[in-house]
């Protein structure tokens, strides 16, 4: 996907990739080793599982909420920050002053017809 590509042309951007429907790597650039590549696959996947059975949950609870089905996650730490949208994940390093912001907003606009059905 030529998005991955696009990702690490990003300043702050340390590495990107995509993952398939059962959390395999499809494609991995940057600073990753291929154990470190699985791993975030694996951890995309099921973060987003989680996330979307969760909103889910809150639109049975309350359907009047207008909750948006979930189409990405962001987790941020002093170092690094990974977004994941689709199945696609990037590591962004969170100290280049505000490439996570404009990371999140290429990946929404490129990502934005991206099936869910991928994770």
């Amino acid at each position: 996907m030529a998005i991955v590509a696009d990702l690490l042309a990003k300043p702050g951007v340390v590495a990107a990739g995509e993952y398939t429907y059962k959390a395999e790597p499809l494609s991995y650039e940057g600073q990753l080793d291929p154990e470190a590549a699985q791993l975030l696959a694996v951890m995309g996947h099921a973060t987003t599982l989680g996330t979307q059975m969760e909103g889910d949950m809150l639109r049975a609870i309350d359907p009047d909420s207008k909750l948006l089905p979930v189409r990405g996650w962001i987790l941020r730490g002093p170092q690094y920050a990974l977004c994941v949208m689709a199945n696609v994940y990037c590591l962004v390093d969170s100290r280049k002053k505000d490439s996570l912001n404009r990371v999140v907003a290429h990946m929404r606009q490129s990502l934005r017809d991206a099936s869910m059905e991928l994770v």
